[in-house]
């Protein structure tokens, strides 16, 4: 969810192969998106949202001080953050001063993070689609999907009813994200949104806000919140969702009273739920390969929409008949010697608002038929 923004140890790897910034989209050597920022929901703030959830479970942990201490000692900011809690959700003061007195600061992250942020962001380069595609579409993920589906074969064919989503679209994601739980992040979520809510200045709102759902969230599902662990950005999970896509749109799939996305049913419900709540149609083509009659002219990428008459217009015509409904999307995909040029339709548009990258949803789109080819 993220992003939408939404980090797994494969994006991780990425950014540093490809030196990427952390914004949504491409970068650097290949078209890649962080889940740094995810892209908004419609409707009210995420606070206005989780303050409807009832407090139903106190909060977890024995903390208790009477100042902050620790890492974060003498941070007026987060004395104020601490502040608003106590008066807008009803926190106790002293158990959030315990809990943050704790917390410890991530400085690799914010040296990372202060490096990614002086790189230039560029056009995707030659070959960026064949090095993208080549770290996740190989036997490791699919072999791991195939398994994964079949020890989970009864949730996912309940999912799909449910919500509409084909399996192996739930399959690509949590490939993508952390290898079906493979690897699901090594940093406390606790430390990597308070060190980024309070010390990284270019994203501090965004993260304050982060840490503001992840306590309420904590709370809500009867949760130490010094315990979970996920990205550096603290996505958390086996579809690492950032706690305002928990908030909104993680589900309890398993019937035990709680959402917990760390386990295999709760992850494949709210990922089907996160892409039904973003227009996923059912029965609709995700892409449709076009062939390009002379030099494109049109601009590629998730803003620009076209209808189908405009495309063809322009010389791409596709390479197979294909449904006109809803705003296309132009997508190429940067061989080393050549371009690939496909529509994408509103579905495909649906999987980037899981991560706000056309290389990103492609790859989803490979895997999901890869594995599905081999169940």
């Amino acid at each position: 969810m993220l992003p939408r923004l939404r980090f797994s140890r494969w994006h991780q790897i990425l950014f540093t192969s490809c030196a990427l910034l952390l914004t949504l989209g491409c970068a650097g050597c290949a078209e890649q998106s962080n889940r740094l920022a995810l892209p908004p929901a419609a409707g009210r703030p995420n606070a206005d949202l989780a303050k409807e959830r009832p407090a139903s479970r106190a909060c977890v942990g024995a903390y208790r001080a009477r100042q902050l201490t620790g890492d974060f000692a003498g941070y007026a900011s987060l004395q104020q953050f601490v502040d608003q809690m106590v008066r807008q959700h009803g926190f106790e003061e002293e158990y959030l001063l315990g809990l943050f007195s704790q917390a410890r600061r991530k400085n690799w992250t914010l040296n990372y993070l202060a490096k990614s942020d002086q790189e230039l962001k560029g056009p995707p380069s030659p070959g960026g689609w064949s090095r993208y595609r080549a770290k996740f579409l190989d036997e490791r993920h699919i072999g791991a999907g195939v398994e994964f589906a079949r020890r989970n074969r009864a949730a996912l064919q309940r999912a799909t009813r449910q919500y509409g989503v084909p399996e192996e679209y739930i399959l690509g994601i949590l490939a993508v994200e952390t290898t079906f739980g493979g690897y699901v992040g090594k940093d406390r979520v606790l430390d990597a949104l308070t060190t980024l809510g309070f010390d990284y200045s270019r994203r501090g709102d965004y993260f304050r806000g982060e840490l503001e759902n992840f306590l309420l969230m904590a709370r809500s599902e009867g949760l130490d919140p010094a315990t979970p662990v996920g990205s550096y950005a603290g996505a958390m999970g086996l579809g690492q969702f950032m706690p305002s896509s928990f908030l909104r749109w993680a589900v309890d799939f398993n019937g035990d009273g709680r959402r917990d996305l760390w386990n295999a049913e709760d992850a494949i419900g709210s990922v089907a739920n996160y892409f039904s709540q973003h227009g996923w149609q059912p029965g609709h083509p995700v892409v449709t390969p076009l062939q390009a009659n002379g030099p494109v002219s049109l601009e590629a990428g998730l803003k620009p929409q076209y209808t189908l008459a405009a495309l063809q217009q322009a010389g791409l015509q596709p390479a197979r008949p294909c449904s006109s409904d809803g705003p296309l999307r132009l997508v190429r995909l940067r061989y080393a010697s050549y371009d690939q040029y496909l529509i994408g339709h509103p579905n495909f548009y649906t999987i980037t608002r899981y991560n706000n990258s056309t290389y990103y949803a492609m790859t989803v789109h490979e895997l999901a038929l890869s594995i599905k080819r081999r169940l």
